[in-house]
């Protein structure tokens, strides 16, 4: 990944915690669980694809996620990949 695309998502992402940050409806369902007695810690997590377009415009690939690896031409899914997967009802195939 260059450095420029590296700078684009960085931005991004800074352009959704931003957002996430300013808004008052989130502001106010956290005031509401603060306020019932618990503590909130908000992680979430993003997934980015991306791809190189051409001038012509004949590039049919598919576009790079970033949190997904390849080896030897076969996905390799996290936990993380699996449970979300699993809350959406999709099962995959796994091979012993």
């Amino acid at each position: 990944m260059d450095d420029n695309l590296k700078q684009l998502m960085q931005e991004l992402g800074n352009a959704i915690n931003e957002s996430l940050s300013d808004s008052d409806r989130i502001a106010a369902a956290i005031g509401e669980i603060k306020r019932a007695g618990y503590d909130v810690f908000l992680v979430l997590e993003a997934t980015i694809g991306f791809n190189k377009r051409r001038e012509s415009g004949s590039d049919k690939r598919a576009p790079e996620v970033a949190h997904i690896s390849e080896t030897a031409g076969r996905i390799r899914w996290t936990s993380q990949d699996q449970k979300f997967l699993r809350a959406l009802k999709i099962s995959v195939d796994e091979e012993a």
